[in-house]
C-alpha cells in the first residue's frame, strides 16, 4: 500500500470522538499561539510563570471550544451557522486572557485585546478550512470526479451547487439559465452560461451531465430542455427542490387531472337512475372484462346499486387483482359479496360452470379487444376473442338460465372500415340472433363512441405526449369522433337494463354522445389546460407542436351511429334505439362456421374475408393494403378457441 493510500485509510478510519479530539487540540494550540504572539516579549516574566500562564490559556481554549460546540461541527458542514459559534469561542477566550493578564500582572494594550479576539476568530476559521482542503486533496487523489452543469441558477440550483461543492466524485462547473440578467454574473462561485451558447462552450466546460434544478417548470418545459440537451450528447437528470422532497412545497403538488366533461364541453349526467336499483339490487351480476376501463367503471357504479353478489370475470391476473382490491374496499359499506374469477370468455365449459355455480342473473359483457391498430394487425385474434368469444359467453349465459345479457359495443361497429369495428359488428349480429332464439335470457346491445380516459382513448396518449414536450400526433387534421366520459357511459349502460322494447329481437341501444368532436380541437384544449401554448406557423415560439401523421389502415374520418338509418327515442333523453333487424339465423350460423374455420387454421386472409362477407361496409382484401407479412397474430387466443369450438 502506498503512503498516500495508508494516509487516506487512517483518515477515513478515525472515529468521531477522535476527530473531535483533534479539533479540540487545534483550538487549544491556536489559543496558546495567539496569546504568545500578542503578549511576548513580557519583561519580568520568569519561565515557570510563562509555562503556567500558557497552560491556563490552553485550558481556556479547550473549555471555550467545548462550551460552544466547535468540535461537534463537521468540516464539510462548516458554514454560516458555525461562524456564530466561532465568534463566541473567540469572545470567551479573549475575555479569559484579559482576566488572566490582570491576575498575572501582564501588561496588555486595549488594541492587544482586540487583536487577540480577531486573531482567534480568523485563526479558527482558517484552521478549519485548511484541514478541509487537506482532507479533500487526500480524498481526490486518484478519484474520478464528474464535471456537471446545473440548469437553473435559482434557489434550488444554488442549494445544489453548495451541496455538491465538497462532493468526492462530483464537481459543478457552471450554471445554465435562460434569464439574460443572470448570464453576465457569477452565482455561488460558478459562471452562468446561456443555453444558446452551450454547444460552443462545451469543450471548455468539459462536462457531460446536466442536473435540471427547475422544480417550478412544467413537465412539458422540462421535456423540451431535456431534448435539447440530449441532442448535444449530454446526460440529463431532473432534480426536485428540497421543499418538494420533504413535502412542504404546495405549489409543487401534482396537477389535478383534466376535467373530462369540460374537455368535451358537455354537462355531467344527473344521478337520476332509480329504475336501475329495482333491476340490480339484490341480484347476482357478472362483469366480463372487469379489469378494463369500461368494465371497472361498471363495477364501481354497480356497487352503489347494492347487488347481492358482484362477479369480476377477467383474463388478466394483474387487472383482476387490481379491480378486486378496489371493489373489496368499496363493497364493505354496501354489503356486496365480491367474487374474482380468473378465466377466458372463450372457455365455454368454464364460463357456463361459473355462471351456474355463482347463480349469475345479469351479465355485462365488456371483454373485447378494442385497440384498433393492434386488432387490425391481428385479425384472427380479433375474430376469436370478439366474435367467437362473445358467442361462447352468450351461449353459456343461456345454458345457465341468466336473466339478462348486455353486450358493450362501439360506434366503430357501424359500417366499419377496421377489423376491430367489424368484429364488434359481427358480435352484435350474433347477440341479435341469440335474442330471437332464447326463451329465457333477454339480450341487448349498448353502443357508444370513444370514452375519455379509457385505455384505448386518445386522452392518455395526448397526455403522455404533452408531458414529454410533444409533439402531439394526429392521424388527420379533420378527423372527428364521438366522445363521452367513462362515468356517464357506465351510468347509461346500467340504466338501459331497465328498458324493454324488443325482447324477442334484442334491443340495440345507442347512447347520446352529442356532436362529434374534432380531434385537433381536443388536443388544443388539453395543451391549453396545462397552461401551455400550441406551436404553429402563427406561433413559432409555442410550447407543443401538433403533427399530422396520416390515417391508419381501417381508420375513418368520421364515425356513424345508426345501422338502421334512424335512431328512435326511449324514455331517457340520452338513450336511443337503433332500428337494426340483424341477419337471418342461417346467415349468422354460416358466419360463425367460417369464423371458426379461419381461427382453427390461423388464416388471416380468411378471417378478413369472413368479416367482408357478413359485415356491411367492411372492405374486402382487394380493397385494402393488407400485408400478410406485416401482421403478427396474437396466437395465445387460438389454443383456447379451437377446443371450445369443437364442443359447440
Amino acid at each position: 500500500m502506498s503512503p498516500r493510500a495508508k494516509l487516506l485509510h487512517r483518515v477515513m478510519a478515525l472515529s468521531r470522538p477522535g476527530k473531535r479530539l483533534i479539533f479540540l487540540v487545534v483550538d487549544m494550540v491556536l489559543a496558546v499561539v495567539v496569546f504568545a504572539v500578542v503578549t511576548a516579549p513580557t519583561p519580568g516574566l520568569i519561565s515557570l510563570q510563562a509555562t503556567l500562564v500558557l497552560l491556563v490559556v490552553a485550558c481556556m481554549g479547550a473549555a471555550a471550544s467545548r462550551a460552544v460546540g466547535l468540535p461537534r461541527i463537521k468540516l464539510n458542514a462548516y458554514g454560516r451557522h458555525a461562524l456564530l459559534a466561532t465568534a463566541k469561542y473567540a469572545t470567551l477566550v479573549t475575555l479569559g486572557m484579559i482576566a488572566l493578564c490582570q491576575v498575572a500582572r501582564i501588561a496588555i494594550e486595549p488594541a492587544g485585546a482586540a487583536e487577540i479576539g480577531l486573531a482567534l476568530f480568523l485563526g479558527c476559521i482558517a484552521s478549519r478550512y485548511a484541514m478541509l482542503t487537506l482532507l479533500q486533496w487526500i480524498l481526490r487523489q486518484g478519484a474520478v470526479r464528474r464535471r456537471v452543469l446545473i440548469y437553473g441558477a435559482g434557489d434550488t440550483g444554488v442549494q445544489m451547487a453548495l451541496a455538491l461543492r465538497h462532493h468526492q466524485h462530483i464537481v459543478p462547473v457552471a450554471f445554465l439559465d435562460d434569464d439574460v440578467h443572470l448570464q453576465s454574473v457569477t452565482v455561488a462561485g460558478l459562471p452562468v452560461v446561456s443555453p444558446q451558447r452551450l454547444e460552443a462552450a462545451l469543450s471548455d466546460l468539459a462536462a457531460y451531465r446536466v442536473l435540471l434544478a427547475m422544480p417550478s417548470a412544467s413537465n412539458a418545459r422540462l421535456a423540451q430542455i431535456t431534448k435539447m440537451l440530449q441532442a448535444l450528447g449530454l446526460e440529463v437528470q431532473v432534480m426536485p427542490s428540497f421543499a418538494k422532497l420533504v413535502g412542504t412545497d404546495t405549489a409543487a403538488q401534482p396537477a389535478a387531472p383534466e376535467m373530462h366533461a369540460q374537455l368535451l364541453g358537455r354537462s355531467e349526467l344527473a344521478d337520476d337512475t332509480p329504475a336501475v336499483g329495482t333491476v340490480l339490487a339484490g341480484r347476482v351480476v357478472l362483469v366480463s372484462g372487469a379489469g378494463g376501463s369500461v368494465g371497472s367503471e361498471l363495477c364501481r357504479q354497480l356497487i352503489a346499486h347494492r347487488p347481492r353478489r358482484l362477479i369480476l370475470y377477467e383474463r388478466c391476473e394483474l387487472a383482476l387483482y387490481t379491480i378486486e382490491r378496489e371493489m373489496r374496499d368499496l363493497a364493505g359499506a354496501h354489503d356486496v359479496d365480491i367474487v374474482p374469477i380468473l378465466g377466458s370468455i372463450i372457455d365455454a365449459r368454464f364460463a357456463r360452470n361459473t355462471m351456474i355455480e355463482t347463480g349469475t342473473e345479469i351479465v355485462f359483457h365488456a371483454a373485447a379487444y378494442k385497440h384498433v391498430p393492434l386488432v387490425e394487425a391481428n385479425p384472427v385474434a380479433g375474430l376469436a376473442n370478439n366474435v367467437i368469444g362473445t358467442h361462447v359467453f352468450a351461449d353459456a349465459a343461456i345454458s345457465a338460465s341468466v336473466d339478462q345479457f348486455v353486450l358493450i359495443s362501439t360506434d366503430k361497429a357501424v359500417r366499419p372500415r377496421s377489423v376491430m369495428g367489424a368484429t364488434k359488428r359481427l358480435a352484435e349480429l350474433v347477440i341479435q340472433d341469440l335474442a330471437k332464439r332464447s326463451a329465457r335470457t333477454r339480450f341487448s346491445t349498448v353502443r357508444f363512441g370513444n370514452v375519455l380516459g379509457s385505455s384505448g382513448s386518445v386522452l392518455p396518449l395526448f397526455r403522455d405526449q404533452i408531458a414529454r414536450g410533444g409533439p402531439v400526433t394526429l392521424t388527420h387534421d379533420d378527423v372527428t369522433r364521438y366522445f363521452m366520459t367513462l362515468a356517464e357511459a357506465a351510468q347509461l349502460v346500467l340504466l338501459s337494463t331497465a328498458f324493454r322494447h324488443r325482447p324477442a329481437l334484442g334491443d340495440s341501444f345507442v347512447l347520446d354522445m352529442g356532436q362529434p368532436i374534432r380531434i385537433r380541437d381536443l388536443a388544443e384544449r388539453m395543451i391549453l389546460a396545462k397552461g401551455l401554448s400550441v406551436k404553429s406557423a402563427d406561433n413559432p415560439s409555442g410550447d407543443i407542436e401538433i403533427v399530422v401523421t396520416g390515417l391508419r389502415q381501417g381508420e375513418k374520418l368520421h364515425e356513424d351511429l345508426s345501422v338502421g338509418g334512424k335512431l328512435l327515442p326511449t324514455s331517457h333523453p340520452k338513450i336511443r334505439r337503433d332500428q337494426d333487424t340483424g341477419l337471418p339465423h342461417f346467415a349468422v350460423a354460416s358466419a360463425l362456421k367460417a369464423a371458426r374455420d379461419a381461427v382453427r387454421t390461423g388464416d388471416q386472409r380468411a378471417a378478413r374475408a369472413v368479416l367482408a362477407d357478413w359485415v356491411d361496409g367492411f372492405p374486402r382484401i382487394d380493397d385494402t393494403s393488407f400485408n400478410r407479412e406485416a401482421t403478427v397474430t396474437v396466437w395465445y387466443a387460438i389454443p383456447l378457441a379451437v377446443p371450445q369450438m369443437a364442443r359447440m
